[in-house]
Formats: C-alpha cells, structure tokens, sequence
C-alpha cells in the first residue's frame, strides 16, 4: 500500500504537473488568441480611424462646398438685384424716348402741316405774281424811262441810290429814308422829271 501510496503521489504530482502544462499550453494558446484580438483590434482601430479621416475629409468638402454655393447664391442674388435695377432704369429710359418719339412725332406732323400750308401760300403767291409781276415790270420800265433814274438796288436798306440821266448832266440820287418822309422822297424825284414833253 505504501507503494500504492507512492504511486497515487507520483499519479497526483504527475497529474498537477501536467495540470501545470495543461494551464501552460492552454495560457500559451489564450495568450496567442490575446495577440490575435489586439492586432485585429489594432487593424480595426486603424481602419476605423482612417475611415474617419476620410469621413472628416469629405464633411469638409461638402462644407466648403456648401459654403461656396452660398456665396455664389449671394453674389447671385446681388447680380440679380442689379440686373433688375438695370431692367428698372432702362424701362424707365424706355418710356422717356417712347414720350420723346411722340412729342417728336407730333412736332413733325405739325412741320409737314406747316410746309403743306406754306407750299399752298407760295403757289397762291406764284400765281398772284404771274400776274402782277408782269404789269409791275411794265410800271417800272414806263416810269425809268419818264424819270430817266436808273436804280441802285444793291444799296443799303433804308437807302435809295440811282443816277439820274438828266437833258444836261447826269447827277447821282442817294436819300436816307429813315431821316426824310416818302412824300419828301416822293416829291423830290418828281421834280428831276422833265415836264416838258
């Protein structure tokens, strides 16, 4: 029995011994699978934070983005406030030369009238001259020849030049008639005519 006893020793120190490696391979094979789920871990973590990093990269851009839009709404906005102010002005400019063509119009319609009116009144007056002028001529050269005055129409206004071809000599007429009367002017050359006919 004592050697049974001494058997059951070394069983149970056998047994605690490999109870021992067992923990040992089994520690061994837990503090394998350990370092496996931290590197996992590890590659999860910087996954993760790569993922995160580009997360962050795109909310930035679509921040930027966003943030241009609104700028480009802005300036859009105060393109199309000043586009409207230039539509505004120019529809204003275009009622003012609207009212100017108009006024124009009317003033060039009443100029036609006015042309119309004066051409009636220069025919009527060429046809009134057709008929006086003819019998002034006449009056004119009937009276140089009794007067034997020949006029000086060039001459100043309000002056009346001429040489008068008198029997004897021939004498130069020059009257200022804003100083003497017609009736003077009258009777003066009457009185270079010779009555002696």
């Amino acid at each position: 029995m004592a050697a049974f006893r001494d058997m059951e020793e070394v069983s149970q120190g056998l047994l605690s011994l490999l109870g021992a490696n067992r923990a040992e391979a089994q520690q061994r094979r837990l503090l394998g699978r350990h370092e496996q789920v931290v590197e996992r871990l590890l590659e999860t973590q910087d996954s993760a934070e790569q993922r995160l990093r580009e997360i962050l990269a795109a909310e930035e851009e679509v921040a930027q983005s966003l943030l241009d839009a609104k700028e480009r709404a802005h300036q859009g906005g105060a393109e199309l406030q000043q586009l409207e102010a230039e539509l505004r002005k120019a529809g204003e400019e275009d009622t003012c030369l609207k009212a100017s063509l108009l006024q124009l119009t009317r003033e060039l319609e009443e100029l036609k009238e006015t042309e119309a009116s004066l051409e009636r009144q220069e025919r009527e007056v060429d046809e009134d001259t057709t008929v006086t002028i003819p019998s002034a001529v006449y009056v004119a050269q009937l009276y140089r020849q009794i007067s034997k005055i020949e006029w000086d129409y060039e001459c100043e206004p309000g002056m009346v030049k001429g040489i008068h071809h008198g029997p004897s000599v021939a004498q130069p007429v020059q009257l200022d008639s804003t100083q003497l009367s017609k009736k003077f002017i009258s009777d003066y050359l009457w009185n270079l005519v010779d009555t002696d006919w």
